[in-house]
Formats: structure tokens, sequence, C-alpha cells
């Protein structure tokens, strides 16, 4: 294995962060047995997104659990859907895995995310999304700390209620 390839595979494995612990989300695996999932197949099972967050939209955790440290999750965002800026608790290492999607951290230039690159998002920066494509865009992310979602302010707004 290349020093590239285990870098990639670490940092799949780190991090995928949208922790809504107390959402009821859809379970897969728990365990350290190996696994496969594949957020493209109708049998996917998706659980509900917090409340900010738009209709259609859809999360799995693929392995271990979202109210741990290091669970892995897919996030599905519906075809020209929005996610409000918010944070996470913890560090997000994500690869989109279907859309287009655009994402703005902080006060930062809009990055636009094509299928198969890879992001980092450090813990506690706020941070919103598009998907600019007509077909869902989906992620996979690696989280470190409990998978959570905490709608904020974006820049120069007051807070949300």
């Amino acid at each position: 294995m290349t020093f590239a390839h285990a870098v990639f595979v670490r940092s799949l494995q780190a991090a995928l962060v949208l922790t809504v612990a107390p959402l009821a989300l859809a379970q897969t695996t728990t365990d350290d047995a190996p696994a496969m999932r594949n957020p493209l197949e109708r049998a996917m099972e998706w659980g509900p997104c917090p409340a900010f967050m738009p209709k259609g939209c859809g999360l799995a955790v693929v392995h271990g659990q979202g109210d741990k440290l290091n669970a892995d999750v897919f996030l599905k965002i519906p075809g020209k859907g929005s996610i409000p800026n918010h944070t996470h608790t913890s560090a997000e290492r994500m690869v989109l895995v279907a859309g287009q999607l655009k994402v703005t951290y902080g006060t930062q230039k809009p990055m636009t995310v094509n299928a198969g690159s890879y992001m980092y998002g450090p813990a506690k920066m706020p941070h919103s999304a598009n998907c600019v494509s007509a077909k869902p865009c989906i992620l996979f992310i690696a989280f470190e700390a409990p998978v959570d979602a905490i709608p904020v302010a974006p820049p120069g707004k007051p807070e949300p209620k």
C-alpha cells in the first residue's frame, strides 16, 4: 500500500461529521467486522436528518454508532437542496460519492466539489452546502467525535433560535 493510499484510507476511516446522536439514525453495523455499504442501492436504510436540514435529507450510519467516537455515515442531500450554516463538535473527513456540491466554510470562497473529491472540515468551523446537481448529493463522512450538527447563523446574521 502506498503512503498516499494509506493516508486516504485512514482519512475515510477517521471522519464523517454529521453527528446527530439524539436522532434515530439508520444503523447498519456497530462492530469491527468487515463491512461493505453502497449508498446508491435502494436497500440502504436512511434515517432522518436534523430538523433544520432540508426535507428529503437522509443519514445512514455505516460503521460504529452515531453517539460514540469514530462513526462513519452517509449523508444524502436532495437535488438542489441546501444545508444551512452549521458546525460539528468533530472534524469531518468527507468524500462526495454522487452529485455536485458547493460548500462554504466560514468566510472562505465557496468550493465546488465533484463526485470522487475529498474534503476536510475542521471541528467547530461554521459551514453550509448546496447540492447544485438535480440528482441527490451523497457524502461519506467520517467523524472523530459523536455525530452532531448544530445550526449557527451565517456570518453577519443573528443566531438561529
